[in-house]
């Protein structure tokens, strides 16, 4: 699923990485705790989560994820919009809670695409 379309599904507002809108993903996780995101979470191109810190960014990061989202439209720090620029990452912000954005984008198919390979 191309990330322009996550932003479409979730009515989330770009903060950041406008250029990489088209870059695909398959798969999305959703998590407040990082160190869960360290432990258990692979292959995964999207992080939905309320979790305001750079820590967001950098396990991001660290893991290959391109994108995330900051639900409940809380407003991610300067420094975060900043380091998500630095390391080529797609940051956005949706109105809907973390259960109601993974349920939208697994309706829509996320995350069933490797499951159904």
């Amino acid at each position: 699923m191309k990330i322009a379309k996550i932003q479409e599904l979730l009515g989330a507002d770009l903060l950041c990485g406008e250029e990489y809108l088209d870059h695909d993903v398959w798969a999305a996780c959703c998590s407040d705790m990082m160190s869960d995101v360290l432990a258990f979470v692979k292959d995964q191109g999207v992080l939905l989560t309320g979790l305001l810190n750079s820590q967001v960014i950098r396990t991001a990061n660290m893991m290959d994820m391109v994108c995330i989202v900051i639900v409940r439209n809380k407003v991610p720090t300067e420094e975060m919009v900043e380091l998500a620029e630095e390391h080529g990452l797609v940051l956005m912000r949706s109105p809907l809670r973390a259960y109601e954005a993974s349920g939208v984008l697994y309706a829509a198919g996320l995350g069933r695409e490797v499951a159904d390979a």
